[in-house]
């Protein structure tokens, strides 16, 4: 697998995952993570995950409300975590291998795009 960019991710749209595949080897994920290197491999190898500290409550909401938009567009959808009020974490897996798939690396180039009041 050659180097991926962000554009490159961010061109492609998430395609439909039934299962039946298997998921990215490390080698795999690692390469697709240099596009988008932000988010951080688990150390189990089966999912991705980046945090972000809000300005406000609202602030997590609306970055929630625009990242569920993105994800029923994709046709993927994260784990969104809001904690302390201001404290957000978004995972991302394909759930129905157990693990990575390039839909996560896709979805996660699309959020980086998404607008948040982080706090300053």
């Amino acid at each position: 697998m050659s180097a991926v960019t962000a554009e490159e991710l961010i061109a492609k749209k998430c395609g439909p995952c039934e299962g039946g595949v298997p998921p990215l080897a490390p080698e795999e994920a690692f390469e697709l993570a240099q596009a988008t290197p932000q988010w951080t491999i688990a150390p189990d190898g089966k999912k991705i995950s980046r945090h972000w500290r809000v300005k406000n409550f609202n602030a997590g909401i609306d970055f929630f409300n625009r990242v569920a938009a993105l994800a029923e567009e994709e046709g993927h959808h994260p784990d969104l975590h809001l904690t302390g009020y201001r404290e957000v974490t978004v995972e991302l897996t394909t759930h129905a291998i157990g693990g990575l798939s390039e839909n996560d690396f896709i979805l996660a180039a699309k959020i980086d795009r998404v607008p948040i009041a982080v706090k300053s």
